[in-house]
């Protein structure tokens, strides 16, 4: 099987899956439209399909003979932000937007889904595909597996992938080891004693005091991480007082932390703590600290990494390859990379503007001919890993 050309093929049909999912953008667990498309475009293939996992999660399994099962996930839901794109195919949701991509991951989920039911000759064994919900900092991944949409049948390898306007339409990266970051969640309250503020002498000033926090956090990464290992440690929110004449009673901090090895998450998670208490106690006031771990880091299979790398290279050539992306943003399918050995691939997406919108972004927008590019890796990598020729298992 030719994978660019049957990938190529199906360019119009893709673009018209985009941006109709585009156009109607749902939130995690909401996404009751878009499964209830991928449950139809699954069946009417032949497909298997169960709906409702996860609450709006759907999953589609193709028996090809007997042999190894494979899966592939895509995430499927939107993100709470009004779209200032002036294009045909903008939002109609106020207030949600694909601005992350995962309208074209759906639209590619369903070109992987048609070319392997269109040419089975291609492979043998079973073909899981795991369409999530909630992604977008709601871990449906990890509600799916607790559900246990990794049994009833167990895959052996999987994959994963993203629009990825960092890189340009064309390149293809595949980085073996750990390339998304484990992800915390943390909260502070500084609690102190409001007054005057013609008196600060009469209270204890939690403004003053999470300053100083603040900057007391940024010494953790440069000073207790090792400038070989990588560490975020962010302050994202600070929240206190009503007016200029008042001293609060407290101040609020919410930020995140970010690693790629549990060691240096304990490392910078024990500094957090100690700062967060010692720079209270050194004020006189009173600190509590909340820490919600999010998603542990995305973790790819050298071997598996190393199989879809050279799909890359026979596809387009070395030059399409990049093999040495990480980023500090973290993604869930971590939950499914840490039960099943795979590969989470970043295809290269951004328009052709000089300056791509970045993720997350009221303007973002892909090169829609990048999920071509996708199908065709993903395609390609699915029929080396379920080879028409394998024994029986």
């Amino acid at each position: 099987m030719d994978t660019l050309a049957e990938a190529e093929r199906l360019f119009t049909q893709l673009v018209a899956w985009r941006r109709d999912l585009h156009r109607h953008p749902e939130l995690g667990f909401q996404e009751r439209r878009t499964a209830s498309l991928v449950a139809r475009t699954l069946r009417e293939l032949g497909y298997a399909v169960q709906e409702g996992v996860a609450h709006t999660g759907v999953v589609g399994v193709l028996e090809n003979g007997a042999g190894t099962v494979v899966m592939n996930r895509v995430d499927m839901d939107a993100l709470p932000i009004q779209e200032a794109n002036d294009v045909p195919y903008a939002s109609q949701v106020p207030g949600v937007m694909h601005a992350c991509g995962h309208d074209a991951h759906v639209a590619l989920g369903l070109g992987v889904a048609t070319v392997m039911s269109q040419h089975r000759e291609a492979w043998r064994g079973t073909l899981k595909l795991v369409f999530q919900p909630g992604e977008e900092g709601m871990n449906g991944a990890e509600v799916m597996v607790n559900e246990g949409v990794l049994e009833h049948p167990r895959p052996t390898a999987m994959l994963a992938t993203h629009m990825w306007n960092d890189l340009p339409l064309g390149v293809v990266a595949a980085t073996p080891g750990p390339m998304m970051a484990a992800a915390e969640e943390w909260e502070a309250v500084i609690t102190g004693h409001g007054g005057h503020a013609a008196a600060p002498e009469q209270t204890v000033d939690p403004i003053a005091t999470a300053a100083l926090l603040v900057t007391a956090l940024q010494t953790i990464v440069s000073r207790n991480v090792s400038p070989l290992d990588t560490a975020v440690v962010t302050v994202g929110m600070l929240r206190s007082g009503d007016t200029f004449n008042v001293i609060p009673d407290s101040a609020e901090l919410q930020g995140t932390v970010r690693t790629f090895d549990p060691a240096v998450r304990e490392t910078v998670v024990r500094r957090l703590r100690e700062l967060v208490s010692g720079t209270a106690q050194m004020m006189g006031a009173q600190a509590s600290l909340r820490l919600h771990s999010l998603t542990p880091a995305v973790r790819n299979d050298p071997q598996i990494t190393a199989l879809v790398q050279q799909v890359i290279r026979d596809l387009w050539g070395p030059d399409a390859l990049r093999q040495d992306v990480r980023t500090m943003g973290s993604e869930d399918a971590a939950y499914f990379l840490r039960e099943i050995p795979g590969c989470y691939l970043l295809v290269g997406s951004a328009p052709q503007e000089s300056t791509a919108p970045p993720h997350h972004n009221p303007h973002f927008d892909i090169q829609e001919r990048a999920m071509v590019n996708a199908v065709a890796v993903v395609t390609e990598t699915l029929c080396r890993l379920l080879p028409p020729d394998q024994p029986p298992q």
